[in-house]
């Protein structure tokens, strides 16, 4: 499976000190059926930990997600900051996991080449 990540959310790691690791530990739960909310679209809702702290204070993942195939984190916010995302951006979110769960191979790897996306190593081994 490929676990991507865009630019806002790789700036946002940076920002909030989030380690790819963090991010794969998310990729895992949710491999094992384990997320916070199906929001619809393939838009999953995960939580992150904030380093130093458990997950409960920590970070929302918005990701594409479909399984053994693809996942890309989209969107991050901290609990602390926003309870709950309004409908008009949940919608907005939901179109942009549709489609990037609609790309092909290709739109992929160009998107790599471009530097849109981040791809995070993933396998057996993590």
């Amino acid at each position: 499976m490929r676990v991507l990540v865009n630019t806002w959310v790789v700036r946002f790691q940076r920002r909030e000190g989030i380690s790819d690791l963090a991010l794969l530990e998310a990729v895992e739960r949710i491999e094992k059926g384990l997320i916070d909310a199906d929001l619809g679209g393939g838009l999953l809702k995960v939580r992150v930990a904030r380093p130093g702290r458990g997950r409960s204070a920590g970070y929302r993942m918005l990701l594409a997600y479909r399984a053994g195939w693809r996942v890309v984190f989209i969107f991050g916010f901290a609990k602390s900051d926003t309870d709950n995302l309004r409908t008009n951006v949940l919608d907005g979110l939901r179109a942009v996991s549709l489609g990037i769960l609609a790309a092909s191979d290709d739109e992929i790897e160009n998107a790599l080449i471009d530097g849109d996306l981040r791809e995070l190593e993933y396998g057996e081994e993590n």
